[in-house]
């Protein structure tokens, strides 16, 4: 990486908005926060406008994370709950308010005799909004134990995440146009499913 004149990161090179939304070599949670931002920029989600379309791709969603999000769950169960756990998938379900939720539970007895919320990992498709979202239930702080490179290296995914959320959030507070990539750069391919 180099710095501008201005002080600014990059790798000196301009890349094409084209090639960073399906290019490869650009990191998995950046083109998918290209996505993210053409979606709110261009009033879409995977390249649907209507809410019928996007709550059937809300749906296959949920199909798709139900393996990934069961084998987080599962590891957390085997390697932390010494198997004493129970996951729980809800499938896509309809909110009070009309959204729709689906959310898969790790619950064990401790948790439950301490009166606290299992793990939880949701996606959600509130009635007001654009698009769907991932949440947990409780999640705002992460432990920081890091004593070697390794131990560091190890958090490349979690700050990762950390750093995806914190520009959504950002993004949510303003609009999209806070994110050059996309406001300046007007020629992004529409955001479409990929099968």
């Amino acid at each position: 990486m180099t710095e501008d004149s201005d002080g600014r990161l990059g790798t000196g090179q301009s890349s094409s908005p084209e090639s960073s939304a399906e290019d490869d070599e650009v990191p998995a949670y950046v083109r998918a926060l290209i996505r993210h931002f053409v979606d709110l920029r261009d009033n879409t989600h995977g390249g649907s406008t209507g809410r019928h379309d996007k709550e059937d791709h809300f749906a296959r969603a949920v199909d798709l994370l139900h393996p990934v999000a069961s084998q987080v769950l599962r590891e957390m169960n085997t390697m932390l709950l010494m198997e004493s756990g129970r996951i729980t998938p809800t499938g896509v379900q309809r909110t009070p308010d009309g959204g729709l939720v689906a959310s898969w539970d790790l619950g064990w007895p401790e948790q439950r005799s301490a009166r606290v919320s299992p793990v939880v990992l949701m996606a959600y498709y509130g009635i007001g909004f654009h698009h769907p979202h991932l949440r947990g239930a409780t999640v705002g702080d992460w432990p920081l134990n890091v004593f070697t490179r390794s131990d560091a290296d190890d958090q490349l995914h979690l700050l990762r995440a950390i750093a995806s959320a914190e520009l959504h959030n950002v993004v949510f507070q303003a609009d999209y146009t806070i994110v050059p990539a996309v406001s300046r750069r007007r020629n992004f391919p529409e955001a479409t499913v990929r099968e």
